[in-house]
């Protein structure tokens, strides 16, 4: 054993020296969320409750879903999540149950009313909530972060080719065809500054919602009716009526019968600002392969 430590040259001595007794101690970190409030972490959070669907699905894809122990209402993605204790929602979280299962952290959205009081109790809370592109790479690294996670990025990289690859699927003919999409019944819409809306231009398509309304901004209906849409995509949860609704007869999408009408898991895939975004864009792509107006692309209408 001496003769080995002889042969080591100084510099890596010390290397070996510093990680032998650092072994089985663990580096104390501080994470800032999206508040700006800064959480300290004696270790990796081992006990994960999560009040927002595209947080719980983020944690599954980097590897960590056993350490998911509750979840919300609306997480049910991967299947497993499930079986979890659901502690209601985002905007209605049932304290009591989150405090019972003894979480090391609690993740939620920043929009989410319980934070203070679930400080208040002694719980860690950490508030993310993507609504861009940009959004959804610093959360996964966040949360790669936060659960020490070595190589977070990789996540990220795959969501990012995923997009491209459904881009590259878009015919030229749909380039520029001018979309409506509603994400709830309001009308609330997906702006050009949203997720959706930026996986939108990445097909090549162009948001009838300008950026300067928001990501996720409630229209008045007759806006939808004066921009006259190529094509809308809506779930089907809110698509019920849709053709009813005062003027709509007269928009190009509606008359042509060009509406995208996506099942309630498709929905769920498009509004989730996580690592299904890359079916989400092949999801978009291929309506715009199957319904869009076939003319040479950057046509004027």
């Amino acid at each position: 054993m001496l003769k080995f430590w002889r042969r080591v040259p100084h510099g890596l001595m010390g290397l070996l020296v510093l990680a032998c007794c650092g072994l089985g101690v663990a580096q104390a970190y501080e994470v800032t969320d999206d508040r700006g409030v800064t959480v300290s972490f004696a270790q990796p959070p081992q006990r994960v409750v999560s009040l927002l669907p595209s947080l719980a699905e983020t944690v599954c894809e980097l590897g960590q879903c056993a350490r998911l122990v509750g979840v919300d209402r609306y997480s049910n993605y991967p299947a497993s999540l499930q079986s979890l204790p659901q502690v209601g929602g985002g905007l209605d979280p049932n304290i009591e149950a989150i405090v019972a299962l003894r979480p090391d952290v609690v993740l939620m959205a920043v929009s989410s009313r319980a934070s203070e009081r679930l400080r208040a109790l002694g719980l860690k809370v950490l508030a993310l909530e993507p609504k861009t592109h940009a959004d959804v790479q610093r959360v996964v690294l966040k949360l790669g972060e936060v659960l020490a996670v070595p190589d977070a990025a990789k996540v990220w990289r795959a969501i990012d080719a995923g997009v491209s690859a459904a881009a590259q699927s878009v015919p030229a003919s749909a380039k520029g065809t001018r979309v409506y999409f509603e994400v709830n019944q309001g009308p609330f819409a997906a702006g050009e500054s949203s997720f959706i809306g930026e996986t939108l231009t990445r097909l090549g398509a162009k948001n009838i919602v300008p950026a300067k309304l928001g990501p996720f901004p409630k229209l008045n209906p007759e806006f939808i009716v004066r921009a006259n849409p190529d094509l809308i995509m809506v779930g089907a949860r809110n698509a019920a009526g849709l053709t009813q609704r005062p003027g709509w007869q007269g928009i190009r999408a509606v008359r042509d019968n060009r509406v995208c009408i996506f099942d309630a898991e498709q929905a769920n895939t498009l509004v989730r600002p996580g690592p299904r975004m890359g079916e989400g864009a092949r999801l978009m792509a291929q309506c715009l392969s199957d319904k869009a107006p076939k003319q040479a692309a950057g046509a004027k209408r």
